[in-house]
């Protein structure tokens, strides 16, 4: 078994390319939910919906979050009547979110979701971090901020200054699944709001140590290569750089893949991880992103 910590953008790119190529039964995503909110009366997991509209080949992967070809009736017909969303929700969307707020009252977020999963035809297992609520707040120049504020209201405009969230407990399978693994491997998501939540979990970090973890570098040169992850690594006195990376990792990581661009890099990343890989990293394409994944499943032992 593989096991993939993802967060919404990076991460799902990447499992296009692992689902062709590897058995999907063989697959297990762990998910980021530290950005789950409610708005306009249903439950939002955003990562945790990209990975189930990315394993079930129902993506808007021109945006990265929804389903492709959805429709917007409801969201054009609530702005009509002066009841605007901060998120723009579509139609098939929304039913998605609807099933998951009634499932969640009968048996929590990790059951709703592995209902969904089945639902849409997933074989994968798809486990959401925690089925805690969690609670983030982007501290910036103009003053705390809730994270979809931030995101979406913002633009991500702010300066970021630091980055606060609260601490949940794993669900229940997190850490066998970890344990169980030939390698776990982890996305190119942003490494402060999708990862870190995830390694925060009681028992991830000590898991990890025993597993062998690859990891794809999301910054190439020194910006992300999506997102604000860039700003929320410089806020907390991270290097924005694969280096930076490797180092945030440091403590578990066996192998970190590095964007062919950042190969004058290769040499100090090597000092922190025994075994680095230089490719190409922008997975703009379907070849690209099963090119990708095969050279990551390939460098597993």
């Amino acid at each position: 078994m593989i096991t993939v910590l993802s967060g919404g953008t990076g991460t799902p790119k990447l499992l296009q390319g692992l689902k062709e190529l590897v058995n999907p039964e063989d697959l297990t995503i762990i998910v980021n939910t530290l950005e789950n909110d409610y708005f306009s009366g249903v439950y939002v997991s955003a990562d945790i919906d990209t990975v189930l509209y990315t394993m079930s080949d129902m993506i808007n992967d021109e945006l990265w979050y929804g389903v492709k070809n959805d429709t917007f009736i409801t969201h054009e017909r609530l702005e009509e009547i002066g009841c605007s969303e901060l998120l723009r929700i579509g139609d098939i969307d929304r039913a998605t979110k609807i099933q998951k707020t009634q499932l969640m009252k009968k048996y929590g977020l990790t059951k709703a979701v592995e209902i969904q999963a089945e639902k849409m035809g997933i074989k994968s297992k798809i486990i959401p971090m925690s089925d805690e609520n969690s609670d983030i707040k982007i501290i910036t120049d103009i003053g705390e901020l809730e994270f979809h504020d931030f995101l979406i209201k913002h633009q991500s405009q702010p300066e970021v200054l630091d980055v606060k969230f609260s601490k949940v407990k794993p669900a229940d399978d997190i850490i066998d699944a970890i344990k169980n693994s030939r390698a776990v491997i982890i996305g190119p998501s942003n490494p402060i709001t999708s990862i870190s939540p995830i390694l925060s979990l009681d028992g991830v970090r000590d898991a990890l140590k025993e597993a062998y973890v690859i990891a794809v570098s999301p910054i190439i040169g020194n910006d992300s290569v999506s997102g604000p992850a860039s700003k929320f690594m410089r806020a907390l006195g991270i290097d924005v750089s694969s280096v930076g990376v490797a180092s945030f990792y440091e403590d578990f990581l066996d192998n970190i893949v590095i964007d062919i661009k950042d190969e004058d890099k290769k040499i100090e990343v090597n000092q922190i991880v025994n075994k680095v890989i230089v490719t190409n990293t922008i997975m703009n394409n379907l070849d690209a992103k099963k090119n990708l994944a095969e050279i990551i499943i390939n460098s597993i032992p």
